[in-house]
């Protein structure tokens, strides 16, 4: 009644919306309603589901550690030779749904597992994710071997890395080493500076162990990247035990596990890194300031309101759902990732040390990774050092289309310096986006300025391309790229053991037995499967880049710029097409081959559900 009493008493207050799916208030024009909030609340009762057959088998593991890798198969449907553990425990009989069991308590096979069905990442897989995974965004060329770290020495211990040149020089294809860096053949993954200062506190944590790791790829004839070389490090405690280990390809029985388990362990970091940082942080987080400031200071019939407004719908209750469930103290994120209860504190240093707005542009981004280099005869101005980089190639598509539409807005409304610098709204956004959204950076000189068309083109582009292909490329591959945990574990619970340790006389008796111990329980395996099950879903009544709704209603007298849009769909429609014939294009083995996946990722349509691609013009779930 109290709640009642005050809408009728006070007309200015808005009662929020118990939508069952958060409790956090957004405005009532955020909030999820019909379809969308369906397929959310759908998704959240089919992840409970799947989560009952591993809790059932809780009751007879010990810790929850999996006996075997047929643990892992069956809780995915149409895997064969693989009975379903409600079988074994009866519960079929019990509940009476033999013939449905599987839909209902069964994971869909992910993409990636029915190409190929191993019990770890392979070595060309875990090269090929780097570049068209569901994180494509951290590799960085090496610029120079061996690489350096940029933490304090005195904190941290000495700077240089355990990486020696007997380690790769017989992988460089008869180059030195100075060659490959000079002929851009060596590219790194480097976690290093971003985990060592949170490892000695994470590996305190029950069933947490990381390593802070470096991984070195060569660039082979292929167009391919092979793994060379892993550097897996620990804070230095004592200075007679090293804090640095480093593993290059097996050579027998006992190394090629102890390289499986170092790739798990790179996979492992890749996976925290890409949800805290390059998902979390990078989209999600520093998005949200330009949303609010957009809905703060710019009226619905501003100009670039009407614009923005298409690439920021749902994106503010989408973040208060990750905020309630996934990012909380004890939420899906610490429950199942290596960070736990420390990833918050990732995020911000991550954000304080490295995030810029001014390089979250695609190409800005990636001559910053040294992944490509200024190039006036290129069409978007860039030369790839990869030549098959799936997302960026396909990402650069998208970006130069959005680069188009958004110039022709920017003419249009904006002829000249005078009407950038004197909207009073549009300063009024930006300065709030600023100062007070991004009040811990708002003293940094990169910031664009917004004083004329062209910063204005430019601000406006890096927006919409995080919206919309950014986000898609980093969320909608989760499942089927990660809902494999063995291939891509979201935390580690066991260390490399070292000939010293107590446990490597186990090891070495039963390493798979090790491998399996050293992955989440099943219990846990579920919880994230089915957490990125249901963020990697479109929904119904989702809308994708370069689809024409409302802009004719949006646009009612304003033929020039329902002119770009047009031409912007159609030119959506064309990169869907040349995306689809690179997939099928043998001589880019990255997206074609046997047991290879297309990249699939910024195709801009999609089905409803879990398809692994589509471009929402939004960042949704």
């Amino acid at each position: 009644m109290k709640h009642i009493y005050q809408y009728y008493v006070d007309v200015t207050t808005e009662i929020p919306v118990n939508t069952g799916i958060a409790s956090t208030y957004v405005p009532r024009d955020e909030a999820l309603e019909g379809p969308r909030r369906k397929d959310i609340l759908n998704g959240i009762w089919k992840g409970m589901l799947h989560n009952i057959p591993p809790m059932l088998d809780t009751f007879y593991h010990k810790n929850g550690v999996s006996r075997d890798f047929t643990e892992f198969a069956r809780l995915y449907r149409n895997v064969p030779q693989v009975e379903m553990s409600l079988n074994t425990h009866g519960l079929s009989k019990f509940l009476d749904i033999r013939g449905k069991i599987e839909e209902i308590f069964k994971f869909e096979t992910p993409k990636n597992m029915s190409w190929n069905v191993a019990s770890y990442v392979q070595d060309d897989e875990l090269g090929r994710q780097t570049l068209a995974g569901m994180n494509p965004v951290s590799l960085e060329r090496l610029k120079v071997y061996p690489p350096v770290s940029k933490l304090d020495p005195s904190v941290y211990g000495p700077s240089e890395s355990a990486l020696k040149e007997e380690h790769i020089i017989c992988y460089l294809n008869g180059m030195s080493i100075q060659q490959a860096l000079d002929e851009n053949k060596l590219f790194i993954l480097d976690y290093h500076d971003i985990y060592l200062p949170f490892l000695e506190r994470i590996n305190s944590q029950e069933d947490r162990k990381a390593y802070a790791t470096r991984t070195i790829f060569f660039l082979t004839t292929t167009g391919t990247l092979k793994p060379i070389a892993i550097e897996l490090s620990l804070p230095p405690i004592d200075s007679n035990i090293p804090s640095k280990q480093v593993l290059t390809p097996p050579v027998d029985a006992t190394t090629s596990w102890l390289w499986k388990l170092g790739k798990a362990h790179v996979c492992s970091n890749d996976n925290g890194v890409h949800q805290l940082i390059h998902h979390w942080l990078r989209v999600h987080a520093c998005m949200e300031p330009f949303i609010i400031a957009t809905h703060r200071h710019l009226s619905s019939l501003h100009p670039i309101f009407k614009l923005l407004s298409l690439h920021m719908k749902h994106a503010i209750v989408t973040s208060a759902v990750a905020r309630e469930s996934l990012i909380s103290a004890e939420g899906i994120i610490e429950t199942c990732f290596s960070p736990g209860k420390y990833s918050m504190e990732m995020v911000c240093a991550a954000y304080r040390d490295w995030w810029r707005f001014d390089l979250e542009g695609l190409p800005a981004d990636l001559i910053r990774r040294g992944i490509a280099v200024p190039d006036e005869t290129k069409s978007h101005g860039l030369r790839l050092l990869i030549d098959d980089y799936p997302y960026a190639n396909d990402g650069l598509l998208i970006w130069s289309a959005i680069q188009e539409l958004v110039h022709t807005y920017v003419n249009h409304y904006y002829p000249d310096e005078n009407t950038v610098i004197f909207d009073t709204e549009l300063q009024s956004w930006y300065t709030e986006a600023i100062n007070l959204g991004h009040i811990d950076l708002h003293e940094a000189n990169w910031w664009p300025k917004l004083s004329t068309p062209d910063n204005l083109m430019e601000i406006l582009t890096i927006l919409i391309w995080i919206s919309s292909a950014q986000h898609a490329a980093l969320n909608f591959g989760q499942y089927h790229y990660g809902g494999y945990v063995p291939n891509r574990p979201p935390l580690m619970r066991k260390l490399i053991p070292q000939q010293h340790d107590l446990e490597y006389a186990s090891f070495i008796a039963d390493p798979q037995g090790y491998f399996l111990a050293s992955l989440p329980s099943l219990l846990t395996s579920t919880k994230y499967m089915a957490i990125i099950d249901m963020i990697s879903a479109h929904s119904h009544e989702e809308e994708y880049l370069g689809e024409m709704k409302d802009v004719y209603t949006r646009w009612p007298c304003e033929p020039k710029i329902i002119e770009a849009f047009c031409r912007f769909s159609m030119e959506v429609k064309n990169i869907e097409n040349e995306i689809n014939r690179r997939n099928v294009d043998p001589r880019l083995r990255n997206r074609c081959g046997a047991g290879v996946p297309p990249y699939e990722l910024l195709i801009p349509t999609s089905e409803p559900g879990v398809t692994g691609r589509g471009v929402p013009k939004s960042i949704t779930m």
